[in-house]
């Protein structure tokens, strides 16, 4: 394994435990349904975000053609846009607004190596 192998796992492998425990937090916490309620959206999406934040975890780390992992890319950056703004709207502190820009780097890490990857060929050191 190279350098950015291990660079692209890292960063990968802490942003989909880090969605996958966030997506599960969504289904099961009270407190998760409150901030919901608190940014003014409706129960169902929370509930639609939870699974999705799952099953895009999983994506990650699966071996799916090229098209899935970039449509999955796509869908954490738009929800960690989406919650910045959300927390930005509703004048929640900076504690609230940084953590989706965080982990919006870890998500560019993970898929600029993702890219370099594909990029490469197979004996890439």
């Amino acid at each position: 394994m190279t350098k950015r192998d291990y660079i692209y796992w890292g960063a990968t492998g802490l942003l989909a435990l880090a969605q996958f425990a966030s997506g599960t937090l969504y289904l099961l916490a009270e407190d998760m349904a409150e901030a919901f309620r608190h940014l003014g959206f409706p129960d169902y999406f929370r509930v639609q975000l939870g699974i999705a934040k799952i099953v895009g975890s999983i994506a990650l780390l699966a071996p799916l053609p090229r098209f899935l992992k970039e449509w999955t890319y796509f869908g954490f950056i738009t929800s960690f846009v989406s919650a910045f703004i959300a927390h930005t709207a509703v004048g929640d502190p900076i504690g609230d607004i940084l953590p989706p820009v965080i982990v919006l780097g870890v998500l560019a890490v993970s898929y600029v190596t993702y890219r370099q990857r594909q990029a490469a060929p197979a004996n890439d050191e």
